[in-house]
């Protein structure tokens, strides 16, 4: 099964790229490999892969730019950050963002293998970005902005509703942090920003969810870190 694998490794030093491609090319993955920023960037965003391996210090277009652009056309993608030691703020922003995990360099080979193979047994049940998903008592349709449920009735959802449950069924079972939610679906930086906006529309999706907000089955408050989707079957 690996060798049906891709993975793309955006690094600009060139010795630890290559000591990336050689361990996953031995491991049995296939690899795209860039050095720059803006090169990368296009790979991100239009190539075909399973996970992305992304250093942050970048020349030209930068680590989290990339990130962001990627989590706004492909919010599922899985993604590794390749960070310095001292780098623990843009660590943080990226895994903020949405980054999977992340590896600090100087790091061993069976340390990155590791976790590589972790991240992708995570994303292998991770939905891919859905037009439909089922819901508690019907289904819920994102291309045409609704809820439908069994008894015939229709819900319409906001364009943000729609982005926002979206985005959560896209990770379900992951819970999402208010700031992640944030960059990856008002495109916003969430230095600053009060997150109460994200708890109304929260809200307002509970009761078109007919999800009890005292008791929610489907869009869960986990303490301390934010929501998520669990799926309930009907």
């Amino acid at each position: 099964m690996k060798s049906q694998l891709t993975i793309l490794t955006i690094e600009d030093d060139s010795a630890i790229r290559q000591g990336i491609v050689d361990s996953l090319s031995y491991h049995g993955y296939r690899v795209l490999e860039s050095g720059d920023g803006t090169v990368g960037l296009r790979l991100a965003t239009q190539s075909e892969y399973d996970l992305l391996l992304l250093d942050l210090a970048l020349p030209g277009v930068t680590g989290l730019e990339i990130l962001q652009q990627l989590r706004e056309s492909r919010p599922t993608q899985p993604v590794i950050i390749l960070t310095a030691k001292g780098d623990e703020g843009d660590r943080v922003r990226g895994l903020k963002m949405g980054a999977d995990d992340y590896v600090v360099k100087p790091f061993s080979v069976k340390e990155l293998m590791a976790r590589v193979e972790a991240v992708l047994r995570r994303s292998a049940e991770r939905p891919s970005n859905v037009a439909v998903t089922e819901i508690p008592g019907g289904a819920a349709d994102f291309d045409r902005r609704e809820l439908r449920f069994d008894d015939q009735s229709c819900v319409e959802l906001s364009e943000k509703e729609t982005d926002l449950l979206r985005y959560l069924v896209c990770n379900r079972g992951r819970a999402i942090s208010r700031d992640e939610l944030l960059a990856s679906v008002w495109r916003l930086n969430p230095k600053g920003i009060s997150t109460r906006t994200i708890d109304m529309h929260i809200a307002r999706l509970r009761e078109k969810l007919r999800d009890d907000s005292l008791s929610p089955k489907i869009l869960m408050t986990v303490r301390g870190k934010g929501y998520k989707f669990a799926e309930v079957r009907s």
